[in-house]
């Protein structure tokens, strides 16, 4: 008989084998697909409500951040997003663990970022366990379009990914990695000067910008 006395979803936290359909998961999930939904369903110009959802659903939201549409997560909560970060159309993130994504970063269409996965024995997968490994994307990182990023990947601060990779162990700061699977394939020099003050990215005021 097991002592672990955690319920099913703090084993899912810790990146522990779990049990997804336990009541207390399944209600979580539709929640998240609720709030989702309705999310894709917002018009371009309701970037407040925009933003409003999105602090409501993550963990963490950012100022001057923006997530395009179409977009879907697993729970919301377990991602925590960072300041002027952009993921364009068709980003999915399956969050049953902590996802992290820096500020200043990039994130090009059609990325996905695979927090989930699945037991390799025949045997647990039909016991119906899974279980997530953390991801962390560092600040200023762009990821280039069709992208994946596997469980446990950590991208380290100012690294670009090339299109199309997938990303199934850690890359450093500072390179360019591409491929699948990603490899490093150039060094970069990091910046040696802050940011400049980012145009807001969402809340735009369409009706003064017609004006102009």
């Amino acid at each position: 008989m097991s002592t672990d006395t955690r319920t099913e979803k703090e084993k899912m936290i810790a990146g522990d084998m779990y049990n997804a359909f336990v009541p207390e998961l399944v209600l979580e999930r539709a929640k998240c697909r609720e709030m989702v939904f309705d999310y894709n369903l917002t018009r371009p110009t309701d970037g407040k409500k925009r933003g409003e959802i999105l602090k409501k659903l993550f963990g963490q939201f950012g100022s001057n951040s923006n997530i395009e549409t179409p977009f879907q997560c697993d729970l919301g909560y377990n991602i925590h997003w960072g300041d002027n970060s952009f993921a364009n159309y068709n980003f999915t993130i399956l969050d049953i663990c902590p996802v992290y994504v820096g500020n200043y970063v990039l994130i090009g269409p059609d990325v996905k970022l695979y927090g989930a996965t699945h037991p390799i024995d025949p045997q647990e997968r039909l016991n119906g366990l899974e279980y997530g490994k953390p991801i962390r994307i560092g600040n200023n990182v762009w990821i280039g379009g069709g992208s994946i990023i596997v469980a446990g990947a950590t991208i380290g601060d100012n690294s670009v990914i090339g299109a199309g990779s997938v990303v199934v162990k850690d890359i450093p700061a500072n390179v360019v990695a591409v491929g699948n699977p990603c490899k490093v394939i150039k060094q970069l020099q990091p910046p040696t000067r802050p940011p400049k003050e980012f145009q807001q990215m969402t809340g735009f005021d369409y009706e003064k910008l017609k004006e102009k």
